[in-house]
């Protein structure tokens, strides 16, 4: 259900790009709007909670939150948290990965900085669920870096660099946002997206003991359990583990990361 809100005063400029990205999804993605004006509700609460003009847009607010809430209890991505986490990061993770092959392919222009700088904002409502991972820390941060060096870029006439800028140009671009100008509708995405630049440190995934690895039976690939929402969010960032320290050359942590996936998708329980 779409809502139309007054214009932010000058105390709850800070949330017009939740408010902004919500309402290009209404249609597209309740979900990632839902959680995008609930983090648009949380941050306004701590900026300005008592002048007319904020409780003008932060009340009406809070009303749609509770009804869309109420009316989507059979959509999981709205009612179950841990569903919902996964569901924002994917869609943040597919936004980064088309920006970043567009932008290594030095095929730049303004989808390429939306799509960056969108993916940057949920990595921020990501927040509402807990504290960012460090790998998704890492593409936050790199998120919003690219958005502001390509439009910076863009609007003085320059041609960007492609790819990973070197040391010190996330300092010189980190704070700047892009216009409203370079904020249009994200194309469609691809579906099997390229690889992410890797973070600059890989996860810290312990390796599972050579007698448990050896002792797994996955004879049966068609063998599976009936999950709980924790335990699918957890395969799923077993997998990601798995995908960055690819990025590293580092085979080894892949296989015994997609291989704890697989023996907690078959049976249900965890390698110790």
């Amino acid at each position: 259900m779409a809502l139309t809100l007054p214009p932010c005063p000058p105390s709850l400029k800070t949330i017009q790009h939740f408010l902004k990205l919500a309402t290009e999804h209404d249609t597209r993605d309740p979900a990632i709007s839902y959680w995008s004006r609930l983090t648009a509700l949380q941050t306004g609460l701590t900026l300005d909670k008592s002048s007319k003009e904020a409780l003008a847009v932060l009340l009406p607010l809070m009303d749609w939150l509770e009804k869309e809430k109420t009316d989507n209890q059979d959509n999981e991505a709205i009612a179950h948290e841990v569903v919902a986490s996964a569901h924002v990061e994917n869609y943040a993770m597919k936004l980064f990965l088309v920006a970043d092959k567009q932008d290594r392919a030095a095929n730049f222009g303004k989808n390429v900085v939306k799509c960056f700088y969108s993916a940057g904002i949920l990595f921020d409502v990501m927040q509402t669920f807990g504290p960012l991972t460090p790998e998704n820390a890492h593409y936050r941060k790199y998120a919003k870096m690219k958005a502001a060096y390509i439009h910076n870029c863009l609007k003085n006439g320059e041609t960007p660099i492609a790819g990973p800028l070197a040391d010190g140009d996330d300092e010189d671009n980190e704070g700047e946002e892009p216009n409203e100008e370079h904020q249009d509708d994200v194309h469609a995405m691809p579906v099997n997206p390229p690889s992410a630049p890797a973070p600059a440190t890989a996860p810290a995934v312990a390796p599972a003991p050579a007698t448990a690895m050896s002792n797994m039976n996955i004879s049966n690939p068609g063998t599976s359990a009936t999950l709980s929402y924790d335990k699918v969010a957890r395969a799923q960032k077993l997998c990601k583990y798995a995908i960055s320290a690819l990025d590293y050359q580092d085979t080894k942590t892949a296989v015994e990361n997609l291989t704890k996936a697989l023996h907690l998708v078959q049976t249900g329980e965890e390698l110790e």
